[in-house]
């Protein structure tokens, strides 16, 4: 039996992609010369960015699992 996606573990997905695409975003304007400024910041919230976006799919992927058992 398929279960269907519960509301807030849909809305944890949906912000977990916006801070991955951001963070990817972010790393991948690296390629391009920027001042040194310019690549601390993008470098350190990239990462932060990707760090967070996975935590929170992890995060809804685990409230999505739950859900199924209760």
């Amino acid at each position: 039996m398929i279960e269907t996606l519960p509301l807030q573990s849909t809305i944890m997905f949906v912000v977990a992609a916006v801070f991955l695409l951001a963070g990817a975003w972010l790393l991948i304007q690296l390629r391009h010369p920027q001042g040194p400024a310019r690549v601390y910041v993008y470098r350190m919230a990239g990462i932060m960015a990707l760090a967070g976006g996975s935590v929170l799919a992890i995060s809804a992927w685990s409230m999505w699992q739950w859900s199924l058992n209760a």
